[in-house]
């Protein structure tokens, strides 16, 4: 069952469960007549991080459902078979309505998102209905690029005489072809953040452009605090997203760091960065005070797990 409430955030995952229990369900196996593999279930429903605040609704009940892949119509099925005993979502009328909503994540926006139809007043829905999502949808073949450009600066001017450290500093200039959601609608901004530090003075972002697909920002951002030894344990991320009056939709990001996988000796999956995304770092490391300049293309981002 599912709210149509939603504010997309791909890259950032700030969701609550609040007063929401869990209820365990059985498990139950099901054959398919479908060609695919037989029906599997859920046992124990959960809150999604998509999921809006439904106040003291007791989440429980199971889904059965089948996944396959189709080579020759190159499209990811999900036989969406039923439910049962699910939660009373309208407590004063005594009745649910439920359907049954997928995404592919990352991918949050319309394309990579399938519903089923409404089953009327049933806490023990059946469906038998098949979710196609074509791989296109959410394995776009590019999501454009951006040009930027980074410096590393040991000894900030107007600082202590002798400062213990130094700032990086984030050139955004502008980013090119970056795909269309929505008809001839664009409207793109660009987020940034120095992991590990997710606090909220760490985050900054570019103005908005509007109605267009290669934007032009010119924007610079300034993190201070950093000591040369610091370079090596930190990971600039940059997210573009495009915005409207309901949500901001993820377009693509990039992280530029080492790549080790490790932070201050914690292995974390923000360290992810591709060859060219290290080779930009390295080469403001080994360049003091002077700008590295590159256009790199953007690519999916999955949601990070921060180290502790």
């Amino acid at each position: 069952m599912s709210d149509d409430r939603e504010t997309d955030t791909a890259s950032e995952s700030s969701y609550q469960l609040g007063r929401i229990k869990k209820s365990p369900s059985s498990l139950t196996n099901l054959s398919c007549s479908s060609g695919m593999t037989s029906l599997s279930s859920v046992s124990s429903s959960v809150m999604s991080i998509y999921s809006g605040d439904f106040g003291n609704v007791d989440v429980k009940g199971n889904i059965q459902f089948a996944i396959d892949y189709v080579d020759q119509l190159n499209e990811f099925h999900i036989f969406i078979a039923q439910c049962k005993d699910l939660a009373i979502g309208d407590v004063k009328k005594q009745r649910s309505d439920p359907y049954v909503k997928s995404y592919l994540l990352p991918e949050k926006y319309k394309l990579g998102k399938r519903k089923t139809s409404v089953r009327k007043k049933t806490l023990n829905p059946v469906y038998n209905e098949i979710l196609r999502t074509p791989a296109a949808a959410f394995e776009l073949e590019s999501r454009g690029e951006i040009k930027l450009a980074f410096q590393y600066v040991p000894q900030p001017v107007g600082g202590k005489k002798t400062p213990t450290t130094g700032e990086v500093h984030i050139w955004v200039k502008e980013c090119n072809d970056l795909p269309i959601l929505r008809v001839n609608k664009l409207n793109s901004f660009v987020k940034c953040t120095i992991l590990p530090d997710t606090s909220r003075k760490s985050r900054q972002k570019t103005r908005t452009v509007a109605k267009t697909t290669n934007p032009v920002f010119n924007h610079t951002m300034v993190y201070d605090g950093f000591r040369r030894e610091d370079l090596k344990e930190a990971c600039v991320e940059l997210t573009v997203w495009d915005h409207n009056k309901l949500a901001n939709h993820f377009l693509g990001g990039l992280r530029i760091g080492l790549g080790t996988g490790k932070s201050y000796g914690t292995a974390v999956d923000w360290m992810d960065s591709t060859s060219d995304e290290i080779s930009l770092w390295e080469k403001m490391m080994n360049s003091p005070n002077t700008w590295v300049e590159g256009t790199l293309p953007l690519r999916m981002l999955m949601v990070a797990k921060m180290a502790k």
